[in-house]
C-alpha cells in the first residue's frame, strides 16, 4: 500500500490535492471540471491550478495494483495547501468520500440456527443493538428446554440490562428457567439472571421467584460472598430483602471473611446500601447490623452513567438558570448527603417557604432519622429541623427504562431512600426540560416549579 509521502515523492507534479485518478478515481473528472470552471470565470487565484494529471506511479510502487484508501487519502486536501473548505472542490470530495464509505448493514444470521442457536448467535454478535423486541421472542419461544443453557439465558439477561429493555415476556423466562433450573446454578450465574430484574425494576410474576432466590442464597452464601452480595443488591431496588439472608450478610464472620479479599471496598459499599435499606424500609428486621466502623458512603459521586453522558445531561443549563433566578448563594450542586446519596440541585427552605443561602444552614438532615431509632423503619420520616431540604431530582432520560416510564431501579431506590430521609423532591422529567427552548423558557419553567410548591426568593422572598 502507497503511503501519501511516496505519493508526493513519486508525483511532485501532482496538484497539492492529490486529485489524480489513483487517489480519487471517481472525483478525478469532477474536480478538474470544477478547477476549469472556477479558472473561466475567474475564481481565486488560489484555486487557479493545473488540471490533474493521472498518477501512473502509484499502482506500481504498491506492487500490489491496489487502491491506496488509507485514512489519510480519504481525509481529502488539507487547508493549508490552498483549497477553501467550503468550496465546490472540497464539497464534491466530501461527498466522494461518504459514498466510497456507505455504513455497513447489520449482519445476517445464518439461515440454519433455530431456537437456542438463533437466540445465543443473535445476542453474541457485537452490532447487536438495536434487533427488535419480537426477534427475540419469536427466537425464544422457538428454543426447545434443553437448547437454553445458562450461558444463553445469562446473554439475554445482560443484553436487556444493558440496553434497558423492560420487556415482560423475556423477564418472565428469565425467572421460570431460574426456577426450573434451581438446583444446577450457582450464585454466580443467578447474580447475572436477577441483575436485569433490578436495574429495569420489574419484579416477576413468577410465585416461585423469590423462594428459589432464598434458597440458593442460603446454600450459596458462604461460597460466593461477592455474588450475594449482588444478588441482595437487586432484591434491595425491589423492596424484597429476605431477612435469613441479610443475618448472614451482617454477621461478623461474614464481614471479617470479605475484609481481606480484593473487592473488599465494593462489598462494604454494597453492605452500607443494604444496612441503609434496613434502617428506612425494615420495620420488622431484628437482626444484626453493618457496625459503624464498617461503613462507607453508598454513592459519594455522581453515577458513572450520568458522569458519561454529561455532555447531554440538562445539569449545566439549569444550573445556570437557578444561578440566575436564586444566586449562586442558595443552592448547593452535586452535594453528597448522608449516608451517601448525591444529589443534583439541594435547596434550604424556612418554615415559612424562603429560600434561604445555603452557607446559613446545615445542608445536611440527619441520619439515622431522628424519628427513626436504630432497628426501627423511617415509614413517616419527620424532622424537627425548621428548615426543609428541598432537592431537585433531574430525571434524565438514560434514568428510565427504554419505554419511558418506568424510573431504572437504582434511580427508584436514591429517590425513595432520599424521601424517607425527609428531603422533599422536587422531579425534573426530561420530556418536560427538553421542551423548554433556550434559557428564557427554563427560567420561567424553574420559577413555576418552586412557586408550586411555595417557595419564595428575592426581596420579597427574604
Amino acid at each position: 500500500m502507497v503511503s501519501i509521502t511516496q505519493l508526493h515523492a513519486s508525483s511532485p507534479a501532482l496538484c497539492p490535492g492529490l486529485c489524480c485518478s489513483a487517489v480519487w478515481p471517481a472525483a478525478a473528472p469532477a474536480s478538474t471540471a470544477l478547477l476549469s470552471g472556477a479558472q473561466q470565470v475567474g475564481g481565486p487565484a488560489s484555486w487557479r491550478r493545473p488540471p490533474c494529471r493521472p498518477c501512473s506511479g502509484a499502482t506500481a510502487a504498491s506492487g500490489t495494483g491496489e487502491e491506496p484508501w488509507g485514512a489519510a487519502a480519504l481525509a481529502g486536501p488539507e487547508p493549508h495547501q490552498g483549497f477553501p473548505s467550503d468550496g465546490p472542490l472540497m464539497c464534491a470530495l466530501e461527498q466522494e468520500r461518504r459514498f466510497r464509505l456507505p455504513p455497513k448493514p447489520p449482519p445476517t444470521l445464518q439461515p440454519g440456527l433455530r431456537g437456542g442457536q438463533r437466540l445465543e448467535a443473535a445476542l453474541s454478535c457485537p452490532r447487536f443493538l438495536r434487533r427488535p423486541r419480537q426477534h427475540l421472542i419469536r427466537s425464544l419461544a422457538e428454543a426447545r428446554p434443553e437448547e437454553l443453557t445458562p450461558h444463553v439465558m445469562v446473554l439475554l439477561a445482560q443484553h436487556l440490562a444493558r440496553h434497558r429493555l423492560r420487556e415482560p415476556q423475556l423477564l418472565e423466562a428469565i425467572a421460570h428457567f431460574l426456577v426450573v433450573q434451581e438446583a444446577q446454578l450457582s450464585s454466580k450465574v443467578v447474580q447475572k439472571l436477577v441483575l436485569p430484574f433490578g436495574r429495569l425494576n420489574y419484579l416477576p410474576l413468577e410465585q416461585q421467584f423469590m423462594p428459589c432466590l432464598e434458597r440458593i442464597l442460603a446454600r450459596e452464601a458462604g461460597v460466593a460472598p461477592l455474588a450475594t452480595v449482588n444478588i441482595l443488591m437487586s432484591l434491595c431496588q425491589l423492596r424484597c430483602l429476605p431477612f435469613r439472608a441479610l443475618h448472614f450478610v451482617f454477621s461478623p464472620s461474614f464481614i471479617n471473611h470479605i475484609s481481606g479479599t480484593p473487592h473488599a471496598l465494593i462489598v462494604r459499599r454494597y453492605l452500607s446500601l443494604l444496612d441503609t435499606a434496613v434502617e428506612l424500609e425494615l420495620p420488622g428486621y431484628r437482626g444484626p447490623r453493618l457496625p459503624r466502623r464498617q461503613q462507607v458512603p453508598i454513592f459519594p459521586q455522581p453515577l458513572i452513567t450520568d458522569r458519561a453522558r454529561c455532555k447531554y445531561s440538562h445539569k449545566d443549563i439549569v444550573a445556570e438558570g437557578l444561578r440566575q433566578l436564586l444566586g449562586e448563594e442558595k443552592y448547593r450542586q452535586d452535594l453528597t448527603v448522608p449516608p451517601g446519596y448525591c444529589t443534583d440541585f439541594l435547596l434550604c427552605v424556612s418554615s415559612s417557604g424562603a429560600v434561604l443561602p445555603v452557607r446559613t444552614q446545615d445542608p445536611f438532615l440527619p441520619y439515622p432519622p431522628r424519628s427513626c431509632p436504630q432497628g426501627q423503619a423511617a415509614s413517616q420520616p419527620t424532622t424537627h429541623d425548621p428548615a426543609q431540604r428541598v432537592v431537585l431530582m433531574l430525571r434524565e432520560r438514560w434514568h428510565f427504562c427504554r419505554d419511558g416510564r418506568v424510573l431504572l431501579g437504582s434511580r427508584a431506590l436514591r429517590e425513595r431512600h432520599l424521601g424517607l430521609l425527609g428531603y422533599q423532591l422536587l422531579p425534573l422529567p426530561f420530556e418536560e426540560l427538553e421542551s423548554q427552548r433556550g434559557l428564557p423558557q427554563l427560567k420561567s419553567y424553574l420559577r413555576q416549579k418552586l412557586q408550586a410548591l411555595g417557595l419564595r426568593w428575592g426581596p420579597e422572598g427574604g
